[in-house]
């Protein structure tokens, strides 16, 4: 027998039938967010609708998340969105997680640490973040943006006598794609978070 008539006897085995394409244009159909803005889903989220939390993290105004969008209807779920205030003389907590993030400092300077890391992979089920030492250092002040790339170990630092605050966005992607699964790492906390168990 010829690999022709191989590779078609392969495919050809089975005689199940199912209407999976059918399923999908219905469920398509149904989906708020085809129905080019005149569907049932929150088109805009208020301030009041956008908790604050003193997380490890520091002090943040969560804009937008999963959860969030969840609680409000809204179909903006592919991206996280916070703000954060640091009071002066402060930072953030120092953290890393696989989505790359972008910050807008709206008011107030400072620096980013960004430490370097390599994925080291332990076995096939086990990989082991292998961080620098030394990190580098980004000053910026308002009005300027500032790239973390994937797995950065990071952290925000306000230099200056008024606070620093900054909007933070971080897409979901990794996460959604099945890669993130949530992946998120705390190495130190904010000193404000800390304060509360002193």
């Amino acid at each position: 027998m010829s690999d022709v008539h191989e590779e078609a006897a392969r495919w050809s085995r089975g005689d199940r039938e199912a209407d999976y394409y059918e399923t999908f244009l219905r469920r398509s159909a149904a989906n708020p967010l085809a129905q080019h803005g005149d569907g049932p889903l929150n088109k805009v989220l208020k301030p009041e609708d956008m908790p604050w939390e003193l997380s490890r993290q520091g002090l943040i105004k969560h804009m937008l998340n999963a959860d969030l969008a969840d609680e409000f209807d809204f179909p903006g779920k592919g991206t996280d969105l916070y703000m954060q205030v640091v009071p002066p003389g402060s930072r953030s907590g120092k953290h890393r997680h696989m989505g790359e993030e972008v910050v807008f400092v709206l008011e107030g300077s400072g620096y980013d640490h960004h430490w370097d890391t390599d994925i080291e992979l332990v076995s096939t089920e086990e990989v082991r973040f292998v961080v620098d030492e030394e990190p580098k250092r980004f000053d910026y002040r308002a009005g300027d943006a500032v790239y973390v790339p994937t797995n950065t170990v990071h952290q925000h630092v306000n230099d200056g006598d008024e606070p620093l605050r900054f909007i933070s966005a971080q897409a979901r992607a990794y996460t959604n794609l099945g890669y993130g699964y949530e992946d998120l790492e705390q190495f130190e906390n904010a000193p404000e978070y800390d304060s509360q168990f002193e």
